[in-house]
């Protein structure tokens, strides 16, 4: 465990004492090490499935994958952002990367925390260097408005949270997940009992996001620099639906009769953000909806508490994170050229940028779930586990995947075919840095064709 989290913290030094020439290079290199030696986190031999224990941290088959999505994601990161801040003092350069940093070390110890205390804890500090590099390093002047969106959205959610796990720690004496797992199941039948059961989900469906309680996410996507988009929607999410599989164990004998409106809600959710994807006219903000409409399925299929549900989550979770990271990287790269997120503004680029496009062209049919991709494998495994629940959820499952396409290909064909715009005279090419960025993205994601095993969770 502390392999990869000594490394990690050992980052900070670096980038405060690297010469200012050497900055970007020698941080890139560091994290892409620590990257590289996290992957050695999924080969789990242990028999009870919890391994690299010690007293506060282990990894288990579900928070592995995600421990090393957080790792993977932070050299891509630092790749992504060094056009942009090129021309900030370097100091400023040297803060955004001890941010990046930060948040990757908070990240790390919510994903392995074995108390759940700690993981709120952590769920928590995630906020703060979010908060900053969206306050901070955001391009437009409503970047405060959606940093205090994000930041009251979050808290209010948390805090009842907080409250859920001190009585849950009275109740039942512990906290850590080893042991929450023998609890016997308390018969839970009055009112506060339920308002507890809410209060425990409450934090991480407002994370999710859940359809309903979702308005801080574009907002906070659109206005974000692209690292912070980046974490938003690559891992940050992910905190959510990790949380509600973790705390789904305590919560045994309510679910089943109070998720329906949640389960409903969030089905719904997919329809309605697809939608609203549809007559999007900012390119980062159809992206940001896409995201909550992908979440609204991991939802619904944590919330049916199968096997089937849990897997296809946490399949749907990394494979989202790969995509949707990769899909604000190629908006960037549009951004930074055209100075312009309207996609009427900026149409043709199959004309400038060809190879661009085949990027583009990879992560659009991976965003609508292209047959070998994990996406499809996540969707497919929490849609037939919803229809095993109640087959009437396929009039919204079903809509939801029309629309999930149709608004892919509207983003593709707006931002690629097309006339080229007459204001637009001289693009820079695309350079190297950019094409190793969609590889370091989309290589992942075709690999995770050839061995799925390693992002099933408990399944097996």
């Amino acid at each position: 465990m502390l392999k990869i989290l000594i490394p990690t913290i050992m980052l900070l030094p670096t980038t405060w004492l690297t010469p200012a020439k050497w900055l970007w290079p020698t941080t890139l290199a560091q994290s892409l090490i620590i990257a590289l030696a996290s992957l050695s986190w999924l080969k789990n031999t242990s028999e009870t499935g919890w391994s690299s224990l010690n007293p506060l941290m282990a990894t288990d088959l579900l928070s592995t994958p995600l421990l090393v999505l957080t790792c993977w994601l932070l050299p891509l990161m630092i790749l992504a952002s060094q056009n942009h801040t090129a021309l900030e003092p370097i100091n400023r350069q040297r803060m955004y990367i001890t941010l990046l940093t930060s948040l990757q070390i908070f990240l790390i110890m919510a994903f392995s925390a074995t108390e759940v205390l700690l993981f709120y804890v952590m769920f928590e500090a995630t906020l703060v260097p979010t908060l900053v590099l969206i306050t901070r390093w955001g391009n437009q002047t409503e970047r405060l408005n959606a940093g205090t969106y994000f930041l009251f959205y979050t808290l209010a959610g948390s805090l009842p949270l907080l409250v859920a796990l001190l009585l849950l720690q009275n109740t039942t004496g512990t906290l850590s997940l080893l042991a929450l797992q023998y609890i016997p199941t308390l018969p839970m039948t009055t009112t506060a009992d339920k308002i507890w059961w809410a209060g425990c989900l409450l934090a991480f469906l407002v994370k999710m996001p859940l359809y309903g309680m979702h308005l801080w996410l574009p907002k906070a996507h659109v206005e974000a620099p692209i690292a912070g988009s980046m974490v938003l929607a690559a891992v940050l999410l992910k905190l959510g639906g990790y949380g509600m599989m973790r705390m789904m164990i305590v919560l045994e004998p309510l679910t089943k009769e109070l998720s329906y409106p949640f389960i409903i809600l969030a089905l719904w959710g997919v329809i309605m953000t697809g939608s609203i994807c549809l007559r999007q006219t900012d390119l980062k903000s159809l992206i940001a909806y896409s995201s909550v409409g992908h979440m609204g399925l991991v939802a619904g299929g944590i919330l049916i508490q199968t096997p089937w549900g849990f897997t296809g989550a946490l399949i749907l979770m990394i494979a989202h994170g790969l995509t949707s990271s990769a899909l604000f990287c190629l908006a960037n790269t549009n951004y930074e050229r055209t100075h312009s997120r309207t996609m009427l503004l900026a149409r043709g680029m199959q004309m400038v940028l060809p190879l661009m496009t085949a990027w583009w062209f990879i992560a659009s049919l991976a965003n609508l779930a292209l047959p070998p991709l994990p996406n499809l494998m996540g969707e497919l495994m929490i849609i037939t586990s919803l229809l095993n629940w109640s087959w009437w959820t396929i009039a919204l499952t079903g809509a939801g995947t029309l629309i999930t396409a149709s608004y892919s290909l509207y983003m593709f064909l707006m931002t690629q075919r097309g006339p080229l715009p007459a204001h637009i005279i001289s693009l820079d090419p695309s350079h190297t840095r950019e094409h190793l960025l969609m590889t370091l993205h989309l290589l992942p994601l075709l690999l995770l064709i050839m061995k799925p095993e390693l992002t099933w969770g408990w399944a097996t």
